[in-house]
């Protein structure tokens, strides 16, 4: 279940697999070896989303505004930043 690369999922390919992981564990029937595997899964999905709003936040701050507040075009981004 870990093995997934999760480095090539959409933020919401990864949102849909982490909520299937969230209620997988809320299951009382679930065992303890098999919740240790979907929360180490969990936690990689986590940092798969994390990753993709820090992108999506990044591009949303440098969008540049003209002085009306209006969208003049998007500075780039050193690659260093994402």
């Amino acid at each position: 279940m870990v093995d997934e690369n999760t480095s090539e999922l959409s933020f919401e390919e990864a949102m849909t697999k982490l909520e299937k992981v969230v209620d997988a564990l809320e299951k009382p029937e679930v065992s303890l070896s098999e919740s240790i595997k979907l929360y180490e899964r969990g936690a990689a999905l986590k940092k798969r989303c994390e990753e993709e709003l820090k992108k999506a936040e990044q591009k949303i701050t440098a969008i540049t505004l003209d002085v009306d507040g209006n969208p003049t075009g998007v500075e780039p981004l050193d690659r260093d930043e994402i």
